[in-house]
């Protein structure tokens, strides 16, 4: 409040329908400094001071346009409920502009402690921080991609009937020929084996990741990093980064109960019982980190969990018996929305292995 105070005022006047285009030409022609100011906003045509209520709709309004399909920016996993940059994003001639204008937004929505209803995928919140992605980020991005390059890694290429080279083709447009990429110098011609597979998978994640929207990742931090430095923002994981923009959701654990499916538990079963109850002893953070856990992000579905979404359309929570001694923590497939239960021994250690894995950070080999 007092740094507003310091760089005084930003009054903005904006068209409702036209927000997005309106807070665009506006922002991009202001300093990092003057942004640091207090917002007062206006919507034209209607009436009402600005004391924090229209700087809050301004917000809420923007936030569903930045992934309006028709400015081409980001576009959306298969579950459709989280964003990432879209690659043909320069169909928008000012594309690297517009995310410049999209980083300031986040950033100044961070500064001024706004919440904003965005939800990218976990890769992105990564890029944002600063920290590898690893290959099993592909997973909420395309799921039978991953499955796919998990086989490569598991199984030897011969047993799959696979040869492959260096090199790799997207079709990023169907009807449109595909875009072939080199993953090393010469790639076309150099050979995948089992011997060096763990570095294929890991270039060609690498550039689907990162390198085809290496450009939209850069602009966006441009705009961000003037409003929020990167050594304040390094202070949070990946999980945590989408609960400080988008806030801690509120999550009905009696509606996500009554919409949970049981494969090999019984919903009667005591290890159910303890988990439930574990779930009811988390506080409003744990439960935010849970739900990203086994769905990939923190939004609550706007029909309930009777309408949570799955790479295959509507997809209910599922609890799963797990294979293996108690020891193990339980682990989660978020493009269906799936948890793994081991058979525990108690309720103290179900909501302590619950716990443990909620807060652990994904794990496997990461690259820059």
């Amino acid at each position: 409040q007092s740094a507003s105070r310091r760089y005084g005022a930003l009054r903005l006047s904006v068209r409702r329908e036209m927000v997005m285009d309106d807070s665009f030409e506006w922002i991009r022609m202001r300093s990092a400094d003057e942004l640091r100011g207090r917002l007062h906003i206006a919507f034209q045509g209607e009436e009402g001071i600005d004391a924090g209520g229209l700087t809050r709709e301004w917000y809420s309004v923007l936030a569903k346009q930045i992934f309006n399909p028709g400015y081409c920016l980001f576009t959306p996993t298969s579950d459709g409920s989280t964003f990432q940059p879209n690659p043909l994003s320069n169909i928008n001639h000012q594309h690297l502009e517009y995310f410049k204008f999209v980083g300031r937004i986040v950033g100044k929505a961070i500064a001024d402690g706004q919440i904003l209803d965005v939800h990218f995928t976990r890769s992105f919140y990564k890029h944002i921080l600063g920290i590898p992605v690893v290959v099993d980020d592909m997973e909420a991005i395309d799921p039978e991609y991953y499955k796919n390059l998990k086989q490569i890694l598991e199984y030897s290429l011969e047993d799959l009937g696979l040869e492959l080279t260096f090199s790799t083709e997207f079709q990023l447009v169907e009807g449109m020929p595909p875009k072939y990429v080199d993953l090393v110098p010469n790639g076309q011609n150099v050979a995948v084996t089992d011997a060096n597979k763990e570095e294929y998978v890991a270039l060609i994640t690498r550039e689907r990741m990162t390198t085809s929207i290496r450009e939209q990742i850069d602009a966006f931090l441009s705009g961000f990093h003037e409003l929020i430095p990167a050594d304040l923002v390094s202070l949070f994981n990946e999980n945590e980064l989408e609960l400080l923009i988008s806030g801690l959701p509120e999550i009905d654990l009696d509606d996500l109960r009554a919409n949970t499916e049981y494969n090999s538990w019984r919903h009667s079963d005591k290890q159910i019982e303890w988990f439930w109850n574990a779930l009811k002893s988390f506080n409003r953070q744990e439960k935010a980190l849970f739900l990203q856990f086994v769905t990939g992000t923190s939004k609550v579905p706007l029909g309930g969990f009777a309408q949570l979404q799955g790479m295959r359309g509507i997809q209910r929570f599922s609890i799963h018996r797990a294979c293996g001694p108690p020891e193990h923590l339980p682990s989660a497939h978020t493009c269906f929305n799936q948890l793994d239960l081991p058979e525990y021994t108690s309720e103290e250690q179900t909501r302590e292995k619950l716990l443990t894995a909620i807060r652990e950070g994904s794990e496997g080999f990461g690259f820059g």
